[in-house]
């Protein structure tokens, strides 16, 4: 139908080629920004904030409809061309900016440091300053908003500065793209901070297919022929693909690390639930519930509550069954720690069913924290629990201050209490030389009940 608009004419006008990119690169601006604004004397994250803040604003203010909207609020024609080139000049000072403070460090204040960054705001800034010069005294009278650098690519004043731009542009993408191909190589780098360096160099890899693409237009006008579709139907679309590469790039190792710390706050806490349930069996009640608690303070009350459950235990608790335990899993064929923490378990078990049997036996005036007894029994001994650096472990396992070695030995517990199969067999091993197991026989079985309805594979 006459008028009608095609979906191409549609979309077209919408410029998502150019929208799309500026909305990834202001949502990795958003993420970055709390970081740079709480750490604002680190030069590393005021680098990484300058170069996201111009990428956003080449992309803004390159939009054809803006460009027209720029021309007419001035009253100059093509006056975005400076504008719009200024921006793209002064995001490759940022990204230089950025590499000198990567490869020597945020902490790194030296001479030569200093000297190479002073050089990257003076040369970049006399650059930009040649483009204002050149625009002044070019003739450009036509208003051109998508292929300006090909139809004014043989005038004179206007060539020098296209070829300026595209100049600094591809002389900063090329030194970066090959200092991060480097810095990738490195050994040691966080699996998430390796991943954001690929993405940077693919979107800088990019940015070099966009000068060449360009450069290749203006030649091909030089010297009589038309590949004009380069400028404006190949090098657009190519660097709104590197601009979303570049904004992953700085998102990936922020976001990644965020996201994998979440994941395993929330694994522990779904590994501790079997020794959760089964240390209910003590108190009779659970952690109470809290709608608005974070992942981490749902953590630490679950392993705050095991471990004082376990000190209600530290008077039921029979070294023999563990050391017997303990050797009968080294010999179903168990690695050692596997093998403490299935012992762990027998021997926590065999506790609670020993503390039901006698009820009224009160907890054990121990602290957890302080590791030194009270007026009440020695030092809390729970086997299989913790044998924590520099705390040499017997067959039982003295419970210390160091909290992170007791942590993860409640970790393995409760991962051993998902194989009750195994545990049953260990039991067997560890029964008494009457054949007969100790006070576990004649536990409520509301213990073992507990631990077999999250026996689920881990």
């Amino acid at each position: 139908m006459t008028g009608a608009m095609s979906p191409a004419d549609f979309f077209g006008g919408l410029y998502i080629s150019f929208w799309i990119p500026t909305a990834v690169l202001t949502a990795a601006l958003v993420i970055k920004l709390p970081s740079i604004v709480k750490l604002w004397r680190d030069p590393l994250l005021r680098a990484v904030g300058g170069l996201l803040l111009l990428a956003c604003s080449v992309f803004l203010f390159a939009v054809p409809s803006v460009i027209a909207w720029t021309n007419r609020v001035v009253g100059v024609p093509n006056i975005a061309a400076p504008w719009v080139y200024s921006l793209i000049t002064a995001y490759c000072a940022a990204c230089l900016l950025l590499i000198v403070a990567w490869r020597n460090g945020p902490a790194d204040r030296s001479p030569t440091t200093r000297r190479a960054m002073r050089w990257v705001v003076s040369v970049y800034a006399a650059v930009i300053v040649g483009l204002w010069v050149l625009f002044t005294l070019a003739d450009v009278p036509r208003e051109r908003l998508r292929d300006l650098d090909t139809y004014y690519a043989t005038t004179p004043f206007m060539r020098e500065e296209i070829l300026l731009y595209l100049a600094a542009h591809t002389a900063a993408c090329l030194i970066t793209w090959h200092l991060i191909r480097s810095w990738v190589r490195t050994q040691g780098l966080d699996l998430w901070l390796r991943g954001g360096l690929k993405a940077l160099g693919i979107g800088y890899a990019l940015n070099l297919v966009y000068d060449a693409s360009k450069l290749t237009a203006l030649v091909a006008r030089w010297t009589g022929h038309d590949l004009d579709w380069l400028s404006t139907h190949v090098a657009p679309p190519v660097v709104a693909v590197a601009a979303i590469f570049i904004a992953v790039g700085f998102i990936l190792p922020h976001g990644g690390q965020y996201l994998h710390e979440r994941w395993r706050v929330r694994v522990s806490h779904w590994r501790l639930r079997p020794l959760y349930l089964l240390t209910r069996t003590v108190s009779g009640s659970g952690v109470p519930f809290a709608l608005r608690a974070t992942a981490e303070l749902r953590l630490t009350r679950r392993e705050t509550f095991i471990r004082d459950a376990l000190l209600q235990l530290a008077r039921h608790v029979d070294d023999d069954l563990h050391r017997r335990a303990c050797a009968g899993a080294l010999a179903l064929g168990h690695g050692p720690r596997r093998a403490r923490a299935l012992a762990a378990a027998v021997t926590i078990q065999d506790a609670i069913a020993a503390r039901k049997a006698s009820p009224a036996a009160g907890p054990p005036a121990v602290s957890l924290t302080s590791g030194t007894p009270g007026p009440g029994p020695g030092p809390l001994i729970v086997p299989g629990l913790t044998a924590g650096p520099g705390h040499a472990g017997g067959p039982g396992f003295t419970v210390h201050s160091d909290l992170t070695g007791l942590l993860q030995d409640i970790d393995a517990v409760s991962r051993a209490l998902r194989s009750p199969a195994e545990i049953e067999e260990v039991r067997s091993l560890a029964a008494g030389p009457n054949g007969s197991p100790g006070p576990r026989a004649s536990a409520d079985p509301a213990a073992p009940a507990a631990e077999s309805s999250v026996s689920a594979r881990e």
